[in-house]
């Protein structure tokens, strides 16, 4: 494993920029289970294989932003194991309910961040529900994030 857990020309402006600065000469990975509870501010659900919590740095505006965090560091999708694909979908399931999420996106970003645009090179999905009745909603641009 390389000691890049974190790529800094990918991480968005202002306070998340700076933890992911500090991140990255820390040299962790943010999102490995030993290192996600002492960062991340938001309650952590543990399922066997994901780790699933409110993103602490969301895409605006959104009704919900979910990060499921696959708990192995890996960063590649083709690692993910038939089981760990099932759990996901279970858990995408019960978050579809349980949370009221009546149309929004999934994202999973994988491999090399150069590509990806992702700020953590430790594999990752997120689940976003958009607030189109939020003032700073821009029915032009919707939600916004990077890819590559």
């Amino acid at each position: 494993m390389s000691d890049e857990h974190v790529n800094l020309n990918n991480a968005r402006a202002g306070a998340y920029a700076e933890v992911i600065k500090k991140i990255g000469e820390n040299k962790i990975c943010p999102f490995c289970p030993e290192h996600l509870h002492s960062i991340h501010p938001n309650p952590i659900q543990e399922k066997k294989f994901w780790l699933i919590t409110d993103n602490a740095y969301p895409y605006k505006p959104k009704k919900e932003h979910i990060l499921l965090i696959h708990k192995t560091h890996i960063s590649d999708m083709f690692e993910i194991s038939k089981d760990a694909w099932t759990e996901l979908h279970d858990i995408m399931d019960e978050l579809e309910k349980t949370k009221n999420i009546e149309g929004g996106a999934f994202l999973m970003r994988f491999g090399n961040t150069k590509y990806t645009g992702a700020s953590v090179t430790h594999l990752h999905a997120h689940i976003f529900q958009s607030d189109p009745d939020d003032p700073e909603y821009d029915t032009t641009k919707g939600v916004l994030t990077r890819i590559g």
